[in-house]
């Protein structure tokens, strides 16, 4: 069984750190706890890796966020990887700082990678795993907050959500969506709660 995981962000050293890229980020530690090295392809930067008899294909497209479907579809066709075997890695400013929420389809909400991967798509029925980054930016400085490096205290607290956001593409593929979502859902509920958010 093969599956698609995409994180998305934007290429470029300038982008590295940004609050938009933690698709990236995600994927890179997924790499580097599997001990693979990502070389640059068609479209994306991509790495592959065996995970209990699946075959993994990361993929970190160099197409900037807003044209990420092109680099996703070509993946899909290129190793023929059912719809339901992708998993798109993504920031998202409606959720609290490292909460995280895995869901099977939804809208775009404003985002727009997920929204070019919905028109190259023609739908929106593809697992996401959505990374909150928090909303905590003045009127009309959303772009220059998601564009942003996260701060100090961000920093020290991202390793181990993104470990978390790891077990959870792993337990994706090896177990289906409804049990990561039953394992890992539910256990973010205590981390918005905990900072006072509902």
């Amino acid at each position: 069984m093969k599956y698609l995981i995409v994180g998305l962000g934007n290429i470029g050293d300038e982008y590295k750190n940004t609050r938009h890229n933690i698709g990236f980020k995600i994927l890179d530690t997924f790499a580097e706890v599997s001990n693979i090295v990502f070389a640059e392809q068609r479209y994306g930067s991509v790495a592959e890796c065996r995970l209990k008899g699946q075959t993994l294909i990361l993929l970190k497209p160099s197409t900037f966020m807003n044209l990420s479907g092109n680099a996703l579809r070509y993946w899909l066709q290129k190793e023929n990887i059912a719809l339901e075997n992708l998993l798109v890695l993504v920031d998202d400013l409606a959720l609290p700082f490292g909460t995280l929420r895995l869901k099977g389809n939804g809208s775009d909400a404003g985002h727009n990678g997920l929204k070019n991967i919905q028109e190259i798509l023609g739908h929106n029925n593809y697992a996401r795993l959505r990374f909150g980054i928090g909303s905590n930016f003045s009127r009309g400085r959303q772009i220059d907050y998601v564009l942003g490096e996260w701060t100090a205290e961000e920093c020290e607290k991202l390793p181990e959500r993104i470990d978390v956001a790891v077990e959870m593409v792993k337990t994706f593929c090896l177990a289906g969506i409804q049990t990561a979502m039953n394992l890992y859902n539910n256990a973010n509920r205590g981390l918005r709660s905990e900072r006072g958010q509902v």
